[in-house]
């Protein structure tokens, strides 16, 4: 993320009708904008490996998997992110024409090293916000390295980590693979 220091607070609905009509994409976080910067060779292909993968399971379920260039509304966090990987199985952002979610059950954001701590902090938090989502997952692209935080029967957030040789679950979606798939074709990692 890329912030305008000289900005002034920008309303949801007046960044809404600018990203419509930008050619790149922003996030939003209380009344502030933020330029998305490209992704990387490694990161798209670990996002098209999951997006193929949770898709194929989610083939006949009620479910979608969306990729990045959807929306995840948090309206308690004032904020809109563009997650790497969402998954919604609520009717309301299954029918609904906006350009947005409200209620992902699990997100997915690949790390890179200019926003790992951001996606690890303040966007975790932000996202807990969302009564809806069931896991929080970060995954390396540097390293076979998968960190899942999955809300248990507490509401507390618990973390578990996956690396090579592991099978990855994601329980919101009964989905288990082996690490190695989400990392196939991925330069350089899938080698180490």
């Amino acid at each position: 993320m890329i912030a305008n220091q000289n900005q002034f607070y920008i309303s949801p609905e007046e960044y809404l009708a600018g990203e419509r009509e930008s050619p790149i994409k922003h996030e939003y976080r209380r009344g502030k904008i933020y330029a998305m910067v490209g992704a990387k060779k490694p990161h798209i292909i670990i996002a098209s490996n999951l997006v193929r993968l949770l898709g194929n399971h989610l083939l006949d379920n009620d479910c979608v998997v969306l990729t990045s260039d959807i929306k995840v509304r948090l309206e308690e966090a004032n904020c809109y992110y563009y997650p790497d990987v969402a998954v919604t199985c609520d009717e309301r952002d299954l029918s609904s024409n906006e350009d947005f979610i409200r209620y992902p059950s699990l997100i997915i954001e690949i790390l890179s090293p200019s926003t790992a701590n951001f996606d690890r902090g303040g966007k975790f938090a932000d996202y807990q916000t969302a009564t809806s989502l069931q896991e929080y997952v970060l995954v390396s692209q540097s390293q076979m390295s998968i960190e899942c935080f999955r809300k248990n029967e507490q509401g507390m957030w618990v973390s578990q980590t996956y690396s090579r040789g592991e099978e990855v679950n994601f329980a919101s979606l009964d989905f288990h693979c082996q690490i190695e798939l989400i990392y196939q074709k991925v330069p350089g990692v899938a080698l180490l």
